[in-house]
Order: structure tokens, then sequence, then C-alpha cells
């Protein structure tokens, strides 16, 4: 299973792929990028040190349900993005020719 460290990609393969953020993020043409802002919800970034806890910041006050349903939709984009490549290959430019 693939995974972030340190702002490296790790594939299962042994590939590693450098990022320049901490997150990988896909569209809803089901194209992959990098997620480069934390503006929907994250821990604050200007938090003094010490040991106290850096602040949450919800800044659309989004509910938890609101995030469950978030979640869903990514995870509904990544698994029709995996059926698409099954279906296409890597090398087909249908594979972004999604409609739902």
């Amino acid at each position: 299973m693939a995974i972030i460290k340190k702002r490296v990609l790790l594939l299962s393969t042994k590939r590693q792929i450098r990022l320049s953020g901490h997150t990988l993020c896909i569209s809803n043409s089901l194209e992959l990028g990098e997620g480069f802002t934390k503006n929907i919800y994250g821990l604050a970034e200007n938090t003094k040190a010490g040991g106290a806890q850096a602040p949450i910041v919800n800044p659309f006050g989004i509910t938890k349900d609101e995030f469950f349903e978030i979640a869903d939709y990514k995870i509904f984009l990544w698994m029709h993005f995996k059926d698409r490549i099954r279906q296409f290959g890597i090398d087909n430019p249908q594979v972004f020719k999604a409609s739902f």
C-alpha cells in the first residue's frame, strides 16, 4: 500500500516520488495532483511552542456528518479512478472522460 512519509510518496514497488506538500488529491475529472493548502480543515500553523496543543481550524464550520459526506465523495472518485484504469489502462485519455 502506498504511504506518504516526509513528503515522499512511497509505493510498494519501492518507487519514491518526492512531493512538494503532504497530500495527494484527485479532481472531478480523475486527474491526480498535490494539494498544497489546508484551508478547509486542519491544525493552525502559527502557534507558539511549549507543548500547547494547536487549535483546529474549521473556517466553514463543517460538521462531522458533512466530513463523512466529503470523505465518501473522495473515496468514490478514487474507486472510480481505479475502475477507469482497469477498463482503459494508463495510456488512454478515456480514463479522464468519466461522467458521474
